[in-house]
């Protein structure tokens, strides 16, 4: 495996602590400009590392969300410093995420693993990881389902409770309880019972600049 690669998916451990970095500092400095250009230049670096898809999904938000807030912050108060604070918090908050998105709930199960986090905290992540994707999964699914039957619209109260509503709960209980019996069958433990790893995950030259970058971005934010 090379050990400078760009395109590789970054360590899962370091995209937490990157995102970890982005959202303490950002909201630390959110009054001032520096932390304006610290972000805009964490912006920069996570298209120097490919993150593409992720920050254009997220990008969007963060301008809509953003100007939103910093107007109300702006018209409430009447100072420019604090429609720049809001808008910071925001940018921040949606940033920080950035990484996260592009790791895999497996690859961030293997990470924990290998460094020996308690099972309980490895299993609570990979749940944490996979809900958000699972739920919107589900939710496609009953829409479809709808449009299929003919059920309405489902800005309709009566259809969303009845043709909406129900089944995706419904749906959700099931899947919770084949999860519980897919623990169950795989023999999985709280207990500090030996396991094994399926396949290492290595963190390689690209990662320590990237996380290098993003330190050295929030000390200069602190320090100029």
């Amino acid at each position: 495996m090379s050990f400078v690669s760009f395109r590789q998916k970054t360590y899962p451990l370091i995209a937490l602590f990157a995102g970890a970095v982005v959202l303490v500092f950002g909201l630390i400095g959110a009054k001032t400009v520096a932390a304006s250009c610290f972000l805009g230049g964490v912006l920069c670096w996570y298209l120097i590392f490919g993150y593409y898809r992720q920050v254009f999904r997220v990008l969007p938000f963060a301008v809509f969300f953003g100007a939103v807030f910093a107007g109300i912050a702006y018209a409430a108060s009447g100072e420019s410093i604090s429609a720049l604070a809001m808008a910071n918090r925001f940018a921040s908050l949606f940033l920080a995420a950035v990484p996260g998105m592009a790791t895999s709930p497996v690859r961030m199960t293997r990470a924990l693993s290998q460094v020996h986090t308690p099972r309980s905290v490895t299993l609570g992540m990979l749940i944490a990881m996979s809900f958000v994707p699972m739920l919107k999964g589900e939710i496609r699914r009953v829409r479809e389902a709808m449009r299929t039957r003919g059920a309405g619209s489902i800005f309709n109260p009566a259809i969303l409770y009845r043709a909406f509503l129900v089944p995706l709960v419904m749906r959700l209980v099931n899947i919770s309880d084949t999860l519980a019996l897919s623990v169950e069958t795989r023999g999985f433990a709280l207990g500090k019972v030996p396991y094994s790893i399926y396949k290492q995950e290595n963190v390689i030259l690209s990662d320590v600049l990237f996380a290098a970058g993003i330190v050295a971005g929030a000390v200069c934010m602190v320090v100029l």
